[in-house]
């Protein structure tokens, strides 16, 4: 049985990963992480109370985080200080947090990805299949729809699509200039090619952010027994073994 930690896990996405874990008999929910500054930590899950000490993370197995770049990067280096694996699911890292990150993977396991969604990982590869065999591509468009709290803009979802079309298609990509934030918008994602003789629209609406939930449950899975490596969703599925 796999002794989870799950930190930010006062918030929805931590609330909803914790939840199922305790559902799935392949875990066993251990620690539930904070930040420092959290005004609330009384309550529990299941028998398991709240810390802000992140030391608890030394009785896990793997660790979900889906928090803020900085708290995340703290974590980060209690994770290797105890040499637990970690699924990072946090966006918006500057370089020299993503620099932070691979460094961190040379000593831990990490599964880090802009979208844990297998829906989303399964776009991303048919996003690579569109731009090697469409022809003639004159533009190409990404557009991404979000809840008002969300703070990164384009998302790390929209900034991957891209990153996967740009390399798939030699062409570059561009983004609306006006991202929508808008009430509780889970994520919606659009990238639109352009060619001279037709148009090609896909589109991921996310209808439950559970779905994220399970995409990092299934990560932590992976990295059980894994060497020290920089992962990615595309991997924990297999997906990169699809070749095109």
């Amino acid at each position: 049985m796999i002794k989870l930690g799950v930190s930010g896990a006062k918030g929805r996405m931590g609330q909803t990963i914790a939840h199922l874990a305790i559902k799935d008999n392949d875990f066993a929910l251990t620690t539930l992480l904070e930040h420092k500054d959290c005004p609330d930590v009384s309550g529990d899950i299941n028998g398991v109370g709240y810390t802000t000490d992140n030391s608890a993370l030394e009785q896990c197995d793997a660790v979900i985080e889906f928090t803020l770049p900085d708290g995340t990067l703290e974590n980060l280096k209690a994770c290797v200080e105890y040499k637990v694996p970690m699924v990072i699911g946090t966006t918006g890292f500057t370089d020299e947090g993503l620099a932070a990150i691979t460094e961190a993977a040379k000593t831990i396991p990490i599964v880090f990805a802009s979208n844990m969604s297998i829906g989303v990982n399964v776009f991303f590869k048919i996003t690579e299949l569109v731009g090697k065999k469409l022809k003639d591509i004159q533009g190409i468009k990404v557009y991404e729809e979000h809840h008002i709290h969300k703070k990164d803009s384009p998302s790390g979802t929209a900034k991957t699509i891209a990153e996967i079309a740009e390399k798939s298609s030699g062409k570059t990509v561009s983004f609306d200039p006006e991202p929508l934030r808008e009430g509780e918008i889970i994520g919606n994602h659009d990238i639109t090619f352009e060619t001279t003789f037709d148009t090609l629209k896909m589109s991921h609406h996310a209808k439950d952010r559970a779905m994220f939930a399970l995409g990092s449950l299934t990560a932590a899975k992976f990295l059980i027994g894994k060497e020290p490596q920089l992962f990615n969703m595309q991997q924990v599925l297999g997906l990169d073994s699809i070749h095109i």
